[in-house]
């Protein structure tokens, strides 16, 4: 339970997490009779194991040089936690990188919550704005990004603007000024043109974790897996024109 801030309006509001990860995790086993693997905690100078009340955290200032950091000293410098997300700006949408946006959660109306959430929705809908706030999560403060997503708010955590790698300094973007054959350009356009359909996110499967968990039902079933034969690369087309012709005969 929090509380949504903008000038002088406030409402109170939850957060739920908008998304869920599907991964497939593994355990690191013994491949001789699949007994759990457990690390140790070994210091590099002397190879001795460590109990976890002798260990702190360090920064690296040069090669193997530490300053050490206690806990205590961290948390003096934690933000103050807060259950408000305090709005500072609002935004074009189309103004922010998607670069930037980290995970989503589903803003909802708290208790007496309703009439403000449902005033705030419809003026960001009429305006077309996005709110852009801070709130403390998980001793962090976080810059978020919250629009309207249908009948309902949708806040985004962001990524700092030093957070994110530029991409000056990438050798291999570099020659890229070149010129381009006029002809080869309007084929791309044409290429790109005749595949492109409206987005819909239902049409694309996480294939590989799906071909995952169907290896581990099969071997929890005791079947045989063959070994997979790689697919063969396709081959190397010297003749640019020559391949987007023939890529666009093909979805033709």
């Amino acid at each position: 339970m929090g509380t949504l801030s903008f000038g002088l309006v406030s409402v109170p509001v939850k957060l739920y997490s908008a998304v869920t990860r599907r991964t497939v995790h593994f355990n690191q086993i013994h491949s001789l009779d699949n007994g759990r693997i457990h690390q140790k905690h070994v210091c590099s100078l002397d190879g001795e194991e460590i109990p976890l009340e002798e260990i702190v955290k360090g920064y690296e200032i040069a090669p193997d040089r530490y300053i050490p950091v206690e806990a205590r000293e961290l948390q003096a410098l934690e933000p103050l936690f807060t259950r408000t997300i305090q709005v500072e700006d609002f935004v074009e949408l189309g103004e922010i990188d998607p670069i930037y946006f980290d995970h989503p959660y589903h803003l909802v109306p708290g208790i007496a919550g309703a009439h403000p959430y449902r005033l705030l929705l419809r003026a960001m809908q009429d305006t077309g704005k996005v709110a852009i706030g801070r709130i403390v999560m998980r001793s962090k403060e976080r810059l978020v990004a919250i629009r309207p997503r249908g009948e309902a708010l949708l806040m985004l955590t962001l990524s700092y603007g030093d957070e994110v790698n530029p991409t000056t300094g990438l050798r291999e973007l570099e020659g890229l000024d070149g010129e381009i054959d006029e002809q080869e350009l309007e084929v791309a356009r044409r290429l790109v043109a005749s595949v492109a359909e409206p987005f819909d996110i239902h049409k694309y499967q996480d294939t590989y974790r799906e071909a995952v968990l169907e290896l581990i039902d099969r071997k929890a079933a005791g079947e045989p897996i063959p070994m997979a034969v790689p697919p063969e690369p396709p081959p190397d087309s010297p003749d640019l024109m020559k391949a987007l012709e023939d890529s666009l005969e093909r979805v033709s």
